[in-house]
């Protein structure tokens, strides 16, 4: 434990603290220092007690006041995160179902291929088979002409 040495009031004062807060003690003791010295100049001479309840209450509202504000950020941080996670699942769920989409749209495309594929086949079956068919035509239809 470290002693530190402050003046409040104008009164010195012998406080003990944690080692390495030293400063943060001396910090804070200016700091109240000011506020009752500060309500002593606005309200008057009052007595101390009273003035060193003032300043207490004071401090204390300012302490709550802070807090107040701090939880409400803490609310507003905590909905802020809640709807950033509803939009991350949202954006997730998309890209799945775009993924999804794209894989189906790909089976879709190799299925079009194999089909024109298949009909690009048959179309040039079809075609073999009637020049076929033609050139038979043709030359039985030649031997008829050549017969009569």
């Amino acid at each position: 434990m470290a002693n530190v040495n402050i003046i409040f009031n104008g009164k010195e004062f012998l406080l003990s603290c944690e080692d390495g807060q030293e400063e943060h003690l001396q910090e804070l003791s200016m700091h109240l220092n000011e506020k009752f010295d500060n309500l002593k100049k606005s309200l008057g001479n009052i007595g101390e007690n009273k003035l060193l309840l003032i300043t207490s209450i004071t401090t204390m509202d300012e302490y709550f006041e802070t807090k107040k504000k701090i939880d409400e950020k803490i609310k507003e941080l905590n909905i802020l995160t809640a709807k950033f996670k509803e939009l991350k699942n949202l954006v997730y769920e998309y890209k799945e179902k775009k993924e999804d989409e794209i894989k189906r749209l790909d089976q879709e495309q190799v299925n079009l291929k194999n089909e024109i594929d298949q009909n690009k086949d048959e179309y040039e079956k079809l075609i073999d088979t009637t020049t076929s068919e033609i050139e038979n035509f043709l030359k039985k239809a030649s031997s008829d002409n050549s017969v009569q």
